[in-house]
């Protein structure tokens, strides 16, 4: 997660429009609101700060992270790159050169994956699935761009990322599936027994009962040539039901896996 609001005893002057904010994401809000003229929206890019104002003193001058005039510290943590001041060290700041950004939760606690192009919590080092440059998209629930984002972002099963708050929205509207490939975002082994259960106890019409499928498997990316079924249609490779039937028919009208969760 990039560092966001920060508390701080300056403000900058945006180079961009000339006038003054108290951090780049404040000029970023308020000049991308919807009150804003589509053709005035624009967004500061962080390492092109040059001006900031001492809040104590008003006092204007190059970026740095004491004060010429009065010398008070505008904030603990200063990074010269990015140009960003907080004096909630709590945080556990650090600027990750691969990234370009500042990012929180301590360095010791993250890695830098290269292939991803973000970076991780170490936990994640030995597990996570690779996938090119996975932050720098934006989010496929709320579309905000991920990289530089300042809420916390986690990283799905088949490698994908998503804002945790999304990903929780997803849940509460019985959403199990990654937006962008499809692959189950958790273990689905309960609800596979469920519908086990349902097929089990719904035969099919004897028109029917013969009548064979192709599915392709969201999670394995099996292709299988299985029985139809009203219900839903099992993988025979990996045995999940998050399928979609690619030739055959009847087409199927198959009941969502959401209502398996219920």
């Amino acid at each position: 997660m990039e560092l966001g609001f920060g508390d701080w005893r300056c403000k900058i002057r945006a180079p961009c429009c000339n006038e003054i904010f108290d951090c780049r994401h404040c000029h970023n809000e308020a000049k991308n609101s919807i009150d804003v003229d589509p053709l005035d929206r624009h967004e500061i890019p962080r390492h092109e700060v040059k001006k900031v104002i001492c809040s104590l003193c008003g006092t204007e001058q190059d970026v740095q992270q004491k004060c010429i005039n009065c010398g008070v510290c505008m904030g603990k943590y200063f990074c010269e790159k990015c140009k960003f001041f907080d004096d909630d060290v709590s945080k556990h700041q650090y600027h990750c050169e691969e990234c370009g950004i500042c990012r929180t939760g301590g360095q010791e606690n993250f890695f830098h994956c290269s292939k991803c192009g973000c970076c991780y919590s170490i936990l994640l080092k030995d597990s996570h699935r690779c996938v090119e440059r996975a932050m720098h998209h934006n989010c496929p629930i709320c579309f905000e761009y991920i990289f530089d984002s300042t809420k916390d972002i986690t990283v799905l099963p088949c490698g994908h990322t998503i804002h945790l708050d999304c990903l929780n929205q997803m849940k509460q509207h019985l959403q199990f599936s990654c937006p962008v490939c499809s692959r189950s975002i958790c273990n689905m082994s309960k609800v596979w027994e469920m519908l086990d259960q349902e097929i089990a106890s719904t035969p099919m019409p004897e028109i029917y009962q013969n009548k064979m499928v192709w599915i392709l498997c969201n999670d394995c990316g099996s292709s299988s040539n299985v029985n139809f079924h009203i219900v839903a249609h099992k993988c025979l490779s990996c045995k999940s039901y998050n399928t979609k039937q690619i030739r055959g028919g009847p087409a199927s009208c198959s009941s969502s896996i959401s209502e398996m969760v219920r």
